[in-house]
């Protein structure tokens, strides 16, 4: 494997302007997750304090230069949504469906109505996991017409999924020695799983098995890798990146099955990795407080240059791109989420 050192912001491009704030919603604790809606057009947060809101996602086009931070247009508000902390969130592929996790060891389905933007009828309370569910995605069933929700986290370290028409968990997928940290759908009945373990594994719903492990090294010349906190396929499904709590990025061949490069654009453990749509990007927060951008545009053999564009005032927890505009969304142990774009809006 080559290792790359990242280079520094002024290496690189010392007159690039940083994302600046546009909307920030301040909580009470700690902010976990939040997650665009597939059209852009909303935003769900979730957090420490059990609180759970939509927001509404601004017009950019109506912002100004010298815009002073908003907060955002909260649409739905609910306190004690969870017992506990909402540790993950997810929307399905066509926004009808939301759902979260929590420390409190349950996973919250709900009906979404994309015309009336909010919740309809009653949530679904889902309780085979026996630890905080760390994790969530979607995972449309094009072959059996079905919609399934796929949900990890610690515990008994199994993955579960479940028939979100009839809210029904009938498949685990063991094999993982450690919590699972993180999970990502790509290319319909694909998708791996993150653990504490330090393996990442890629699973295919299709023969209800792991197809593939990987434990990537994260320190050059060492035969010994990391916890996985993060991990994304990009859209193509030929590179999985991860992110580790050693502070490293691993690129990942998937056709190949072999490593490209591991570098280290954070100085503690990363917490979100995220391909920008389309995958020119990468985009990585961690508990150094940084929000960092690689430019994934050139030989992915060299060194990466990569770019501090936000920060947070404490730990940076997640951070998620907007669908289509040039803008993300994070959040924080410093209590917020927040939306940032470039300049000039």
């Amino acid at each position: 494997m080559i290792s790359g050192k990242t280079k520094t912001v002024n290496e690189i491009e010392p007159k690039r302007p940083r994302f600046l704030p546009v909307t920030t919603l301040t909580d009470v604790q700690a902010v976990r997750c939040a997650e665009f809606h597939p059209n852009g057009k909303l935003y769900v947060v979730g957090s420490n304090s059990k609180t759970f809101r939509i927001c509404k996602y601004p017009q950019l086009s109506e912002l100004k230069k010298f815009h002073e931070v908003q907060q955002p247009t909260v649409l739905f508000k609910r306190t004690k949504h969870h017992k506990g902390s909402i540790y993950c969130t997810a929307w399905s592929a066509d926004g009808i469906l939301i759902a979260t996790g929590s420390n409190d060891k349950t996973v919250k389905l709900m009906h979404f109505n994309n015309d009336e933007t909010q919740l309809e009828g009653r949530e679904i309370d889902l309780t085979m996991h026996d630890g905080t569910v760390r994790d969530l995605c979607f995972v449309e069933d094009t072959v059996n017409k079905s919609r399934l929700l796929i949900s990890g986290g610690a515990g008994d370290c199994k993955i579960y999924v479940t028939d979100c028409a009839t809210a029904t968990p009938y498949q685990t997928l063991g094999g993982h020695s450690g919590h699972i940290l993180s999970l990502y759908n790509w290319g319909g009945v694909m998708f791996v799983s993150g653990s504490q373990d330090k393996t990442i594994r890629f699973w295919d719903l299709r023969s209800n098995e792991c197809v593939n492990t990987v434990a990537p090294m994260t320190l050059q010349g060492s035969t010994f890798g990391s916890p996985v906190a993060s991990v994304c396929v990009d859209p193509s499904g030929r590179l999985l990146v991860s992110g580790h709590e050693d502070s490293a990025c691993v690129l990942f061949d998937i056709r190949g099955n072999r490593p490209i490069q591991c570098f280290q654009p954070h100085t503690a453990d990363i917490r979100s990795i995220r391909f920008s749509p389309s995958a020119y990007y990468l985009l990585t927060c961690g508990y150094d407080n940084n929000i960092v951008l690689t430019d994934l545009q050139g030989d992915l053999t060299l060194p990466l240059p990569s770019v501090l564009v936000a920060q947070h005032s404490d730990k940076a927890i997640s951070a998620r791109w907007h669908p289509t505009d040039f803008s993300f969304l994070s959040t924080s142990a410093d209590k917020t989420s927040t939306l940032w774009a470039l300049p000039p809006f």
